[in-house]
């Protein structure tokens, strides 16, 4: 298992991506919840969270997603998901939040399919890829 990390890239403007590692779960879960917290405060509304390096999510985690979702809606912004694990996207399908959340398999997808993201990469960078590319996603 690899230890539990979270790594922002932005705000850039309103959007902004958190990379997880790890599991998220009773114990790292409000760290991440705090972490969304701390980016609407900055006035980051627009958040990718790229879930492709963890290795577990528990009730705990997909709440922290749930309640994340609601305060960026409440904030007129949106919560997407990147998931490149089979496993943690069939989570996702069988609790129903892939209804709820907009879900790719990765944050240039996720951006390709959201027009204010897509934007905000091309004004920052030029593309969608040379954005991901310059801030080592994929």
């Amino acid at each position: 298992m690899r230890e539990f990390r979270l790594e922002t890239v932005g705000p850039i403007g309103d959007c902004a991506v958190i990379q997880v590692t790890g599991e998220v779960d009773v114990y790292t879960a409000p760290m991440l919840r705090e972490q969304i917290r701390e980016l609407v405060a900055k006035g980051a509304v627009h958040l990718i969270a790229d879930l492709g390096r963890i290795d577990f999510i528990d009730s705990t985690g997909l709440g922290a997603l749930v309640g994340g979702l609601k305060r960026l809606r409440e904030a007129d912004g949106s919560l997407a998901l990147a998931i490149s694990t089979p496993r943690i996207l069939h989570i996702l399908q069988i609790t129903g939040l892939t209804k709820a959340l907009a879900v790719q398999r990765s944050v240039a997808d996720t951006i390709a399919a959201d027009p204010h993201w897509q934007q905000t990469a091309e004004r920052e960078a030029g593309s969608v890829h040379e954005w991901c590319r310059q801030h080592d996603l994929s």
